[in-house]
């Protein structure tokens, strides 16, 4: 590989989430000799695992999932929505771990909106509300925090405003007095909600929230986005580890089930725009062998049979509820890369899975119900409107998969089905859960695929 020169590399997930985003990066980390992973969307609600040959394994929310390889810095970058006591309490984690320095390689961009105990509180009760419409909330406030500054922008919290305690105690109250109106009303349904409402009307969590913070801004103060931009100008690699999936985008993502934010080509080269970079991207859009969803929302090819693939660390248990697992879908998959921008290639993870037991199919179309006809694409406009992302949700909860006749026979099989579907080589797999079973798989696979 060339010395001296900064490589751009950005792991795009290209389903619902849970597509192998962690296992990449800590490869990669390993493989292009990378200085810094960037989260450049989303927020706390991330949960990508990392698995060390040497067992240990940690799933990774808002740290970068390089954090393991010594050196190796996290950039949360704006957009990102930050949240201090959980980047605490996952510090924790990782120390336990063995990592005792995660904390201080974190660079934090000072525009980057923070989620409070107040967004945190709100964001439950109100998919609590919602009760059998629920969108499939991760519980963390995320959603609640973009909402509530895309509504009232003066009183937004942001990452820079921390170290200043009068003004961010100020943006506090306004935001506990806001949220506190906006509830006002709102039914004890339960404890749990219960707690909640009584937090918005504590006078004295904001305090406790910013004293409890410390350590964070301490050990990983806001930065301005000069700074972030020297550091991603060093040579060596750098990796923007996407947080969800194309297809829970909140543009392109099927609405009203989708995150509040974007997943595509175009979100990361916008981050080292507003950088003042200029300098290639190689995009590459990340997949399982099989789809998951775990949440609320559609999942056309689920199969309760699949359950019987091993998912040691997503449960069914927490706040989105049941991990489901479907077949491999033609439909979304097209779908999944018009959405997220020009790819330079794919990376699959979970390629044992086609040898395991029940076996997987490829969905080649659906069947729509009544009338019996036949959808292989989704329909699709350049302009955002989430009216039609909504009616895409009613399209696929009124479909039928139409499979093809026979299950996948190989891992070569499925590649060489999703090299024809993308036009694109699918360049990496992984064959078990750990940065030494990836596997080159394109037969002119760049260098910078390959283990040194």
């Amino acid at each position: 590989m060339a010395r001296g020169l900064t490589r751009y590399t950005s792991l795009l997930g290209l389903g619902f989430g849970d597509c192998g985003k962690g296992l990449f990066t800590d490869y990669f980390c390993h493989v292009d000799e990378v200085h810094t992973v960037v989260r450049f969307n989303g927020g706390a609600q991330a949960g990508h695992n990392v698995v060390r040959p040497d067992g240990r394994h940690h799933t990774f929310s808002q740290f970068g999932a390089g954090s393991f390889n010594q050196g190796v810095a996290t950039v949360l970058a704006s957009p990102v929505v930050v949240h201090p006591t959980g980047l605490l309490a996952e510090n924790e984690y990782l120390r336990r771990a063995g990592i005792v320095d995660a904390l201080s390689r974190v660079r934090i961009d000072a525009r980057c909106r923070v989620t409070t105990p107040f967004h945190q509180a709100a964001g439950r009760l109100r998919e609590w509300a919602r009760g059998p419409q629920a969108h499939g909330s991760c519980g963390v406030g995320v959603g609640e925090t973009v909402r509530q500054a895309l509504a009232h922008p003066d009183t937004a919290l942001h990452y820079g405003d921390l170290p200043h305690r009068a003004r961010t105690l100020d943006k506090l109250e306004a935001i506990r007095a806001a949220l506190r109106l906006e509830f006002k009303d709102a039914m004890p349904w339960h404890d749990a909600a219960l707690a909640e409402r009584a937090l918005l009307e504590d006078d004295d969590v904001a305090l406790r929230w910013l004293n409890a913070l410390q350590p964070c801004i301490a050990q990983a103060p806001p930065v301005d986005r000069a700074t972030i931009a020297q550091r991603l100008a060093r040579p060596g690699g750098v990796v923007f580890e996407g947080a969800q999936g194309v297809l829970l985008d909140e543009w392109r993502g099927f609405h009203p089930h989708t995150t509040w934010s974007s997943i595509s080509t175009q979100a990361v080269d916008a981050v080292l725009s507003d950088l003042g970079i200029d300098a290639r991207i190689r995009h590459l859009g990340v997949l399982r062998a099989y789809l998951t969803r775990h949440g609320a929302g559609p999942l056309p090819t689920v199969d309760v049979a699949l359950d019987a693939l091993a998912e040691p660390h997503n449960a069914d248990a927490g706040w989105q509820g049941r991990f489901r697992r479907g077949h491999p879908d033609e439909v979304l998959l097209r779908y999944a890369l018009k959405s997220v921008g020009p790819l330079d290639g794919l990376l699959v993870s979970h390629l044992d899975a086609v040898d395991a037991a029940p076996g997987l199919q490829w969905c080649r179309a659906y069947e729509m119900a009544n009338t019996e006809d036949i959808v292989t694409d989704l329909p699709w406009k350049h302009e955002s409107d989430l009216t039609h992302q909504q009616a895409l949700t009613s399209l696929l909860q009124n479909i039928t998969p139409r499979y093809e006749q026979h299950r996948i026979a190989s891992p070569a099989q499925w590649i060489g089905r999703a090299e024809e579907l993308s036009g694109l080589p699918v360049l990496l797999g992984s064959f078990g859960p750990t940065h030494r079973d990836v596997r080159q798989l394109a037969e002119h696979a760049p260098a910078w695929a390959a283990r040194p």
